[in-house]
């Protein structure tokens, strides 16, 4: 599965100026549950809050991908922000974080979960996509990097 097919323009913004974690958790969350009837913004922000709560999901570089498992999902659904700011991620390199890829994945989805969580390492370990999506100024515009890149590298 190519991680552009995760996420659609709507599951995405840019230029969000969230001053913490726990704020960019909740306006991950809200975008996953947006148009989920079975869904809700809260249970998605505690499952992300609770595997952050595990070790932080910063992988360096401005980056970080929170994820977490929901027994409600019906199907591996993503988010993608790109803040304003970057604000402390606990990453290991200690850099703020501005670009975050949030995944929610059905409780029972651990092979899925663990090759899409690899996929997306390896495609933000790329300088040059990073580059691209922090240039990027409208969700439109992250959409079609997270796209062609994803095609690429898929």
């Amino acid at each position: 599965m190519q991680v552009s097919e995760l996420i659609s323009p709507e599951r995405i913004a840019c230029g969000i100026d969230a001053h913490s974690k726990k704020r960019a958790l909740e306006k991950l969350s809200e975008l996953i549950a947006g148009d989920e009837a079975q869904l809700s913004s809260h249970e998605v922000f505690n499952s992300l809050l609770a595997r952050e709560r595990l070790g932080a999901t910063g992988l360096g570089y401005g980056v970080a991908i929170p994820h977490g498992r929901l027994g409600d999902n019906p199907r591996t659904q993503a988010a993608f922000i790109k803040l304003a700011h970057g604000v402390d991620f606990g990453a290991a390199d200690n850099q703020p974080v501005d670009l975050l890829f949030a995944l929610l994945v059905p409780k029972e989805s651990t092979d899925e979960h663990l090759e899409i969580l690899a996929a997306l390492a390896k495609l933000f370990n790329e300088e040059q996509f990073r580059e691209e999506l922090r240039a990027a100024t409208s969700r439109e515009q992250i959409y079609e990097v997270l796209d062609r890149w994803s095609k690429k590298s898929g």
